[in-house]
């Protein structure tokens, strides 16, 4: 009996060019040295590695986010989903992909719209500016404010989440506005996440945010 090595197919967008770059992945070509998916731009590259655990680690950069964001999934979910989404945390734009080929194909495609049209609602021209360190993406005061509205919404409406249970009652979130993003935590358990400010597009998406999770 022959046995077929595991095998998906991994795809991210680049944050610079806006191309989705595609690749097969195999569990032997995970099993050596770290792997990594280079866009054809050269300005960006997702690097994945296979642990002593079975666990696959991914560095996937954002095309909404300044800096990539981790993930760690099972071998399974990795290799064994017909799709599996990694969405950025804090918009709940997916970022990277893995699964069947075709399956991969048709969810950049969506993206790939989706993203249009989210460029064209916030007047934005060019993916470059939104990742480039310089005084005018990370202090518009513009975006903070939008962060800032979407945080103190979810909060109204109890759909900010940490550690506490979720029935007790009385739990409270403060929002620290930081040079690099605003910092939401809860004053019970401590738990935090950071949410960035220095791109426009970012701070858009993020009113699409049904949820924000603290950990």
């Amino acid at each position: 009996m022959v046995i077929e090595p595991k095998q998906t197919t991994l795809a991210y967008r680049c944050p610079h060019c806006g191309a989705g770059v595609m690749s097969a992945v195999g569990i032997f070509a995970l099993g050596g040295d770290m792997l990594k998916l280079k866009c054809t731009c050269g300005k960006s590259e997702l690097t994945a590695v296979l642990q002593k655990d079975g666990k696959v680690r991914l560095t996937v950069p954002c095309i909404l986010c300044a800096t990539p964001h981790n993930y760690t999934l099972s071998s399974s979910v990795f290799f064994g989903k017909e799709l599996f989404a990694l969405p950025c945390p804090y918009t709940d734009f997916n970022v990277a992909l893995t699964g069947d080929a075709n399956a991969v194909k048709a969810e950049l495609a969506r993206t790939e719209l989706a993203l249009l049209d989210l460029l064209e609602e916030s007047g934005i021209k060019s993916l470059d500016p939104l990742h480039e360190e310089g005084e005018e993406t990370l202090s518009d005061p513009q975006i903070r404010e939008i962060v800032m509205f979407v945080v103190q919404d979810l909060d109204a409406e109890g759909k900010i989440f940490c550690k506490c249970a979720p029935e007790e009652n009385g739990r409270q979130y403060d929002a620290e506005i930081l040079e690099e993003g605003i910092r939401v935590s809860c004053r019970k358990c401590a738990a935090s996440r950071l949410i960035p400010t220095d791109s426009r597009l970012g701070a858009h998406a993020f009113l699409n945010a049904d949820a924000l999770y603290l950990e």
